[in-house]
């Protein structure tokens, strides 16, 4: 027999579980899908980066606001600007009084994780395709073969949704620039160059329309991001072959393939660049990891949908140049519970309070976004970055 569940959530990520936990407070219980095979199947990235009137407000109406900041990591909000020669453009300290404490993205999800009763979540279920069966109802087709049927549909399965196509034909399109994740292990006794480098919070190292992007987390891990403008099949062409692990011993017998070529590939890019800053590559540990940037357009949304509706990166996709992407899922879930629990007996009234509130704020920063994106990595880089960060500080000042 097919199960039947009220309000089904596709994606445990930090959208989709802040839904779950927010509707269980107000006594409402969601099915929860998600494709990993446990919690701790996959590494969940790195720091992020909490704002006040976003990730906050939704951690407050979860009621883990005060075990967000028994989490948190202190420091994080120091930023440093350098350019090609490394020369420090810009150093911010973290004196506690920033709006935009960090966490490390699995500390987080791991306390919405524990908030959740026992078996909201289904792992290793991954939805393949939705259909819908009338009067707002839907089956769910899994991959393992088997289908569920829902009242209450969430997309929240991330940028290449699975249910967006249920309410739009929106799909994401390349930004024109690529990262290449890289990781240096106990960086203040084995990299300490590096580590004085990045300093206490993030980094960013800009020149000649390209750049590294980094910041620091627990244990003295250095989380890099070396950022390019490249085709939009750069990662799959063979240009540099990703297949490889940087574990510094040249190859991985694996895959028979060489950590060390593909860095030799990517530091040309960075000629005449400052050692220092090369260094990030060459002392990098463990797999390069190519990931290409894309966006959902500006704008997005789709006309009100009985029984369906999305949320977080499934919802309006944008590059990471404005710091709300976690941000941004988990205030989308926290309003989607609260309009579910004012409008318990009427999802389509909920779902249209919801949308009208999440597009605006959605255009709003995904505009945002796509123009930090274009200030970070223009010719004159990084004299946009600074003037934007010059204009935020005289705001701050003229509103002191």
């Amino acid at each position: 027999m097919t199960t039947h569940h009220p309000i089904s959530v596709i994606g445990a990520g930090l959208g989709g579980l802040t839904l779950a936990r927010v509707l269980h407070l107000h006594g409402i219980e969601a099915a929860v899908f998600d494709l990993d095979a446990s919690p701790t199947a996959r590494a969940q990235g790195g720091m992020l980066d909490i704002h006040e009137e976003t990730g906050q407000a939704a951690l407050r109406a979860a009621g883990l606001y005060e075990g967000f900041w028994a989490r948190h990591r202190q420091g994080g909000q120091a930023t440093r600007v350098l350019d090609k020669h490394a020369t420090v453009l810009r150093a911010e300290v973290d004196d506690g009084a920033g709006g935009r404490p960090e966490i490390n993205r699995a500390a987080l999800r791991d306390l919405l994780l524990d908030s959740l009763p026992e078996g909201t979540i289904r792992w290793g279920a991954k939805a393949t395709g939705a259909r819908p069966l009338g009067e707002g109802r839907h089956e769910v087709a899994l991959a393992d073969g088997t289908t569920f049927t829902t009242d209450l549909l969430v997309g929240a399965d991330g940028a290449w949704s699975r249910i967006r196509p249920l309410v739009s034909a929106g799909t994401p399109v390349y930004s024109g620039l690529s990262f290449v994740e890289l990781h240096l292990y106990d960086a203040d006794n084995r990299h300490p160059r590096a580590a004085e480098l990045v300093g206490d919070g993030s980094l960013f190292a800009l020149g000649d329309e390209k750049g590294f992007m980094g910041h620091r987390d627990a244990g003295g891990l250095l989380h890099i991001y070396v950022a390019l403008k490249t085709p939009a099949d750069w990662a799959t062409s063979g240009a540099i072959d990703f297949t490889g692990t940087g574990t510094g011993t040249g190859t991985d017998s694996s895959t028979g393939t060489s950590a060390e070529q593909a860095k030799a590939a990517l530091l040309t890019y960075f000629e005449g660049w400052d050692d220092s800053l090369r260094d990030l590559i060459t002392d990098a540990e463990g797999p390069l990891v190519a990931r290409p940037i894309h966006a959902l357009p500006i704008g997005h949304r789709w006309q009100p949908t009985p029984g369906v509706t999305l949320l977080g990166d499934a919802a309006h996709l944008m590059s990471p140049f404005a710091g709300e992407g976690a941000n941004l899922a988990m205030i989308d879930g926290a309003d989607l519970a609260a309009a579910l629990a004012a409008h318990p007996d009427d999802f389509g009234k909920a779902l249209r309070v919801y949308e009208d509130g999440m597009f605006p704020r959605a255009e709003e920063t995904a505009a945002e976004s796509a123009a930090n994106l274009d200030l970070c990595f223009t010719a004159d880089t990084p004299r946009g970055l600074l003037d934007f960060f010059a204009a935020h500080d005289a705001e701050a000042a003229r509103t002191a």
